[in-house]
């Protein structure tokens, strides 16, 4: 039971990254790919009815965490203060920057809003990737499950690390140069003209440092976290997940030279899952490892709700993840198609 709730908080997660990784990313990208207002109106456009319904995921993983999984919602809440008050604020601040910069008709007003939209996209695609990176490493956990990271020490990845070391920063940039790609394709997908033209050759170019990021995670993931050689080599099925990845990256690569910008995109997404669920595999079954002592570590055993709870959650969280699915695929086939580039709506 406490492996299928693993498996549940892995794959919301897994999702919010898919959904919400393509906004964040169309707000990374949007300074670059579109020039004048009317085209930054269309990438805006090509997420509005969306991006705030992806966010659900997010809210819904937490949700999930804190009733299947007490123990590590309540220590990493508690070690992980600081950055994830940031992670709020630059949500707040990114939600803001699109109510806010069609109030006023102004030469400052709205491009100041577009800088605060695509600088806070960024940084949480840099925040998640360090976060991401913080679980693969472990934090210094002590008995009683608890810990404190500072945001940065010597920027080395040992016992005394923080948040930021050379490590997590690798992710970080790895994270930012994934959800960069996969804006772009989005843009490419539900635009057109000038500004599908910039974000495919944008890209294109991103995508070889992407490659670079991919080679070095894993080589330093395999030092960084010994647990990781431990599960692959237990279970070689396991193998299946960075397979999925390596297929996705060199689709991305293949079919978005071909133009063809639907199965591009979803190469965009097979590589999302297929890293993310590579990582889960990986470190199971902690949910939170230790590198002070591994034996300090959150597992799914030992971080878990009581049996009876986890048992009765899962006949409401079936219906509850159902109904919330079928949402999700009426809103995406509802405003399917291109946006105009005028920005007045779909087709």
């Amino acid at each position: 039971m406490e492996t299928i709730w693993f498996c549940s908080v892995a794959a919301m997660i897994a999702v919010y990254v898919v959904l919400d990784g393509f906004d964040l990313g169309a707000g990374i990208v949007h300074l670059f790919v579109a020039r004048t207002d009317g085209e930054r109106r269309a990438v805006l456009s090509s997420i509005g009815p969306v991006w705030d319904g992806n966010e659900v995921w997010l809210l819904a993983a937490g949700g999930t965490l804190y009733f299947a999984f007490p123990a590590l919602y309540s220590s990493s809440f508690s070690g992980f203060y600081l950055p994830l008050m940031i992670v709020l604020w630059l949500l707040i601040l990114r939600g803001i920057s699109i109510e806010f910069r069609n109030h006023i008709q102004s030469l400052v007003w709205q491009p100041l809003w577009d800088a605060v939209f695509a600088g806070a996209s960024a940084l949480l695609a840099i925040f998640f990737g360090a976060a991401l990176g913080n679980v693969v490493r472990g934090v210094p956990l002590d008995r009683s499950g608890e810990f404190f990271l500072p945001l940065w020490t010597d920027f080395a990845a040992g016992k005394d690390a923080g948040i930021l070391d050379w490590y997590t920063i690798l992710i970080a940039v790895a994270a930012l140069l994934t959800l960069t790609v996969h804006g772009s394709l989005w843009v490419v997908l539900k635009t057109e003209g000038a500004v599908e033209g910039r974000a495919r050759r944008y890209a294109k170019s991103v995508w070889w440092g992407l490659l670079a990021c991919v080679v070095l995670i894993t080589l330093a993931s395999f030092r960084i976290q010994p647990h990781l050689k431990e599960s692959f080599a237990a279970h070689l099925w396991g193998y299946f997940f960075p397979l999925s990845a390596i297929l996705g990256l060199i689709g991305i690569r293949i079919l978005d030279g071909r133009r063809n910008g639907l199965e591009a995109f979803l190469c965009s997404c097979l590589f999302i899952l297929g890293m993310l669920t590579s990582a889960a595999f990986g470190i199971y079954p902690y949910v939170l490892p230790s590198n002070a002592d591994p034996s300090f570590g959150l597992t799914v055993h030992n971080s878990a709700a009581p049996l009876y709870g986890l048992q009765v959650g899962l006949m409401w969280f079936i219906p509850g993840m159902t109904l919330a699915c079928g949402y999700f695929v009426y809103t995406y086939r509802s405003f399917s198609g291109k946006v105009r580039v005028d920005g007045e709506g779909h087709y």
